[in-house]
């Protein structure tokens, strides 16, 4: 077993090793200290939106170098334990029950360093759309925006319901989200694309299989670093009543914006914040991200993998299927993962999508 114990900590520190030059973990250590020192200054707060910049990085490269040194520590602290306690050979298979216990952090380790893109860190707007099927799309859209508000929930995200507009009879038609948090974008990149549901519709009297299909568009959220020129006389502003059910101030004051951007034809609105003007801002601020998004699309051909091509919402054209009936299974036709319990994804539990579609390299 101390044999054991030994093998298994050289292949913790081989794998942290590895981990350690791939994010660069030394400048990130010089980095953080820079920081620090300048969060120590005395003017430090005098101007906050430097500050809060300030404070962003310092927590991304935290959330990466800590738990790198927390997990290192912990390896060193079992093999120096095993040492100790080497004539005991009912300690020794704690320890190395223990020790074996770290894998999920290793993993969640590894993980990350799939996450390197460009805009992974950020911010992300994720919008849902229901497609072919009527009010059985709008109750599956109402589904995944159930799904992906628990998940975010797990991850402890913060979630802003932007837009939303409702079914006629059920569900939603479409919602927009902007979802902040720890590498919101890197993980949630991988659920855009068309998502299909197969079940007994409860809208149904006959109980007939139904087929429903929703789509997710995924973009990240730029910072003001990120320099798009917007022209004013390019816009055209138009300013209504929010739709949907009423809350205070909700349905009685004509506060929802909706921004046109001429020359591109984007369209983007806001309608579930307190006012017009905090409607109007977030406004902007998806508008900048999907002009990005577009700038991005159109100079950059190697980006193209990573966005597809636009597909329709309907059948053939989805990148994972949820079926409830005849029997039970959540599959991604990109990796192959598949899992019999739908309820647990539903429920926001879509790690092992993420985990294996950063893990997959589209041909």
């Amino acid at each position: 077993m101390f044999d054991q114990i030994k093998e298994k900590a050289r292949f913790f520190r081989e794998k942290l090793f590895q981990l350690r030059d791939f994010f660069n973990l030394t400048e990130k250590s010089v980095r953080m200290e820079e920081l620090q020192e300048l969060m120590n200054a005395p003017d430090f707060w005098n101007n906050q939106e430097s500050a809060n910049k300030i404070l962003l990085e310092l927590k991304y490269l935290k959330s990466v170098v800590e738990p790198f040194e927390a997990l290192l520590q912990k390896v060193d602290d079992f093999d120096e334990l095993a040492d100790i306690c080497q004539e005991d050979t009912g300690s020794l298979e704690e320890v190395y029950r223990d020790l074996c216990a770290l894998e999920p952090e290793l993993i969640d380790l590894e993980t990350r360093s799939f996450l390197g893109g460009k805009f992974d860190k950020n911010n992300v707007i994720l919008s849902i759309n229901a497609g072919a099927g009527g009010t059985e799309s709008c109750d599956w859209a109402s589904m995944l925006l159930r799904m992906y508000t628990r998940f975010a929930d797990l991850k402890g995200f913060k979630v802003r319901m932007v837009d939303m507009l409702h079914g006629e009879e059920a569900g939603i038609k479409n919602a927009t989200l902007n979802i902040e948090g720890e590498m919101a974008y890197g993980l949630l990149k991988s659920e855009k694309g068309v998502h299909r549901l197969v079940r007994i519709s409860p809208f149904d009297a006959n109980k007939r299989r139904h087929t429903s299909f929703a789509s997710i568009d995924v973009i990240p959220e730029v910072d003001d670093e990120i320099e798009i020129e917007i022209n004013p006389d390019e816009l055209r502003i138009d300013i209504f009543r929010s739709s949907g059910p009423g809350g205070q101030s909700v349905n009685t004051t004509d506060s929802a914006v909706r921004i046109t951007h001429l020359p591109t034809g984007i369209v983007v609105q806001c309608q579930n914040e307190r006012s017009q003007l905090q409607n109007r801002t977030m406004a902007m601020k998806i508008l900048k991200a999907r002009l990005y998004e577009k700038k991005r699309q159109e100079q950059e051909e190697a980006m193209a993998k990573e966005y597809g091509q636009k597909q329709k919402i309907e059948w053939g054209s989805q990148i994972r299927s949820y079926v409830m009936h005849p029997y039970s299974m959540v599959k991604d036709h990109r990796t192959d993962v598949e899992t019999g319990n739908v309820q647990k994804v539903m429920d926001g539990d879509i790690t092992m999508f993420i985990e294996a579609f950063l893990r997959w390299k589209p041909e």
